[in-house]
C-alpha cells in the first residue's frame, strides 16, 4: 500500500464522515454504547517476515494490543516448539503488556478423506495444546470449500461435527476454536451456510471469526449477516479500512451488540520494520476515526 493512496483513502472517509448528522442528533440525546473492543493484529501477511522481537516492538510503539499468530512464519510459533521456547514465548509477550490471541491454523475439515479430516483434527489438538502453552485464548481455523460431488448438507455437517471434536479439546486445554469465515467465493464463506455449520458444531468453546469478506455485504450493509451470525462471533479479522466495505456500521455493531474483545488487522504487504510501524501507526488512526460513536 502506497501512503499517499492510505492518506487518500484517509481524507475521503472522513470527508464523508463530515458529511454525517452527530451520533448525539442521530441518536436523538441517547447515549452511545462505550467501546469495549481494542486493535491487534493477525501476522498473515503484514507480519509474516517478523520475528517476534519486531512484532513486539511495532505493536508498542503503535499500541496495538493482541497478536493472532498466523502459522508457517517467521516468528516460529509453532507445534514443534518445546517446553522451554514455548515458555520463552509466553514471557517475552506477557513482559511487552501484548496478549497472544491465538494461533492461526490452516486446519480445514470439508475433506470428502476421512483420513485427511482425522489428520487435520490430530493437527487442530496440537494447535490447542501450544496456544494453551503459550496464554493465548484460541485455535483459528478455517472452512474451505464444499466438495463437488458431495451434498452441501453433507459437508456443512461434517465440518460441524469436526469443530465439535475439536472443541471438545479446546475445553480440555482451556481455549476456544474460532471458524473463520472463509472459503470459495459463495461456498464455505457464505455467512448462512457458517451458521448452519455452527450448529452442527453447537459446543460453547467452538465460535467465529468475522472476517470482513465481501459477500457479508447485501445492498450496502453487514447488518443482516452480523445478526445471524453474532450469537457466535468470538473474533473479528478486519482488512482495508479504506475500502468500500461498511467498517463505520460493522464497528457500531460491535459497539452496540457489546463485542469486547479484539478486531485485529490482517492486511496485505511485507513491509520491514520501519515501514511496518509506520504503516500501523496510519492504519490505527483510521480505526479510530471509523470506531467513534
Amino acid at each position: 500500500m502506497q501512503r499517499r493512496d492510505f492518506l487518500a483513502g484517509t481524507g475521503a472517509i472522513a470527508a464523508a464522515t463530515w458529511t454525517l448528522p452527530s451520533a448525539s442528533a442521530a441518536q436523538a440525546g441517547a447515549n452511545p454504547a462505550a467501546l469495549k473492543y481494542r486493535l491487534g493484529i493477525v501476522t498473515y501477511n503484514i507480519a509474516a517476515a517478523w520475528d517476534v522481537p519486531t512484532i513486539l516492538k511495532i505493536c508498542r510503539a503503535v499500541g496495538l494490543a493482541a497478536v493472532e499468530l498466523r502459522t508457517t512464519h517467521k516468528h516460529g510459533v509453532e507445534p514443534t516448539l518445546g517446553a522451554d521456547a514455548r515458555r520463552e514465548v509466553r514471557q517475552r509477550f506477557a513482559d511487552a503488556g501484548i496478549e497472544i490471541w491465538g494461533c492461526g491454523t490452516t486446519c480445514e475439515f470439508h475433506s470428502p478423506d476421512a483420513d485427511v479430516v482425522k489428520r487435520q483434527i490430530d493437527i487442530c489438538r496440537q494447535f490447542c495444546q501450544l496456544t494453551a502453552d503459550i496464554g493465548g485464548k484460541g485455535v483459528k481455523v478455517r472452512p474451505n470449500d464444499l466438495p463437488a460431488g458431495v451434498p452441501a448438507e453433507r459437508t456443512l455437517e461434517q465440518i460441524g461435527r469436526s469443530l465439535a471434536t475439536c472443541g471438545q479439546a479446546a475445553a480440555d486445554h482451556g481455549v476456544e476454536i474460532w471458524l473463520e469465515v472463509h472459503g470459495r467465493r459463495g461456498t464455505t464463506d457464505h455467512p448462512p451456510n457458517v451458521a448452519t455449520i455452527m450448529r452442527h458444531a453447537n459446543h460453547p468453546r467452538v465460535g467465529v471469526t468475522w472476517n470482513s469478506n465481501p459477500g457479508d455485504v447485501v445492498r450496502g450493509s453487514v447488518a443482516e449477516y452480523f445478526k445471524l451470525l453474532r450469537p457466535w462471533i468470538k473474533s473479528v479479522h478486519i482488512n482495508e479500512l479504506h475500502s468500500d466495505y461498511p467498517y463505520r456500521e460493522l464497528f457500531r455493531l460491535l459497539r452496540e451488540t457489546g463485542y469486547d474483545r479484539y478486531t485485529l488487522a490482517e492486511i496485505p504487504g511485507m513491509p520491514d520494520l520501519s515501514s511496518g510501524e509506520r504503516l500501523m501507526r496510519y492504519y490505527k488512526a483510521l480505526w479510530t476515526e471509523l470506531t467513534r460513536a
